[in-house]
């Protein structure tokens, strides 16, 4: 029997057939033109995920489920809100099951790449891990004894949101100070930004040729890898409140690895060793051990293998 796993995203659906060890058959994609509406882009991900079936060599009897994972979050079947496809309490497993009659699983993207890590990836010798995708946004995916966990109300992963600056930085979900705001890659550009406004000269200023809408999260990391004074200030802001949101995870959950993953952990070991080195500063058990700290090995196949995965339950 196989699996299939959906990664739906703002841009592409990707579909891949997947074994019950989390190896990826076969995979394919299609445009997800989010602006249509949502039913038209729940037939596309059927559709998508049948052609990579079909593709395979493999029919509706050799499929044991079906695993979606989604940029929001969903709550028996339903997703109540997902804002990058400007979705609202979307019924999405029913009106899949329309198209494909097999058991549907779904959970946030962070979530099953988090799974997929915890099966296939980095984190596969461990029982308990939590994975940070370091995006436009932060999402977390918080994985106990193998499985994912959300909470009671299905928003456990929502890491994004943990408050680390009281009064801090507007958030798009209407709080202040959220982790997201301050470890992102939107965080590196608004701060790489900040930099800029008060420092005409430097390698920020001249990559950007001083236009705030060129700056990019690559610039202010490669421009603090060069050794750029402005940029490395922005970097290491960056690294502790990171290191803070990590201290939180740890001292609620105290989970065998954190593994980061998302554009931003692209920065690898400089990211890595900041990271590792900045940590220690705020943990509370100084001579316990605690989660070791590693960057995610999946890259994109991680949303395809992770939500195949949720079949698995």
């Amino acid at each position: 029997m196989v699996y299939i796993g959906i990664d739906l995203g703002g841009t592409n659906i990707a579909a891949g057939v997947v074994t019950e060890s989390g190896q990826i058959l076969h995979r394919t994609e299609a445009p997800t033109r989010h602006e249509r509406p949502w039913r038209a882009v729940v037939e596309d991900m059927a559709k998508t995920g049948l052609r990579a079936l079909s593709e395979a060599g493999y029919g509706l009897d050799d499929l044991k489920a079906v695993g979606m994972g989604v940029p929001g979050i969903c709550v028996d079947g339903i997703v109540p809100f997902c804002t990058n496809l400007g979705w609202h309490d979307v019924p999405l497993v029913s009106a899949f099951r329309e198209y494909v009659d097999r058991p549907v699983f779904v959970d946030n993207d962070a979530v099953v790449a988090g799974l997929a890590e915890s099966v296939s990836g980095v984190s596969s010798n461990t029982s308990s891990s939590v994975f940070l995708t370091l995006g436009t946004g932060l999402g977390g995916g918080i994985i106990i004894g193998g499985k994912p966990y959300s909470g009671a109300h299905g928003v456990g992963g929502e890491l994004g949101h943990l408050t680390v600056a009281a009064d801090g930085e507007m958030c798009t979900c209407g709080k202040r100070g959220c982790l997201e705001r301050y470890a992102s890659a939107t965080a590196l550009i608004r701060m790489g930004n900040e930099a800029l406004a008060r420092c005409k000269d430097g390698m920020l200023f001249d990559t950007t040729g001083g236009d705030p809408a060129a700056m990019t999260a690559k610039i202010v990391i490669d421009s603090a890898k060069a050794g750029d004074p402005a940029a490395f200030g922005v970097f290491n802001e960056y690294v502790k409140y990171l290191a803070l949101g990590i201290n939180t995870i740890i001292s609620f959950i105290d989970p065998e690895m954190i593994v980061l993953g998302g554009g931003v952990s692209r920065a690898g070991t400089f990211l890595l060793d900041a990271v590792r080195a900045e940590l220690p500063k705020y943990i509370f058990f100084k001579t316990l051990p605690y989660a070791s700290i590693e960057l995610a090995t999946l890259g994109n196949e991680a949303g395809i293998i992770g939500a195949a995965m949720l079949g698995r339950e």
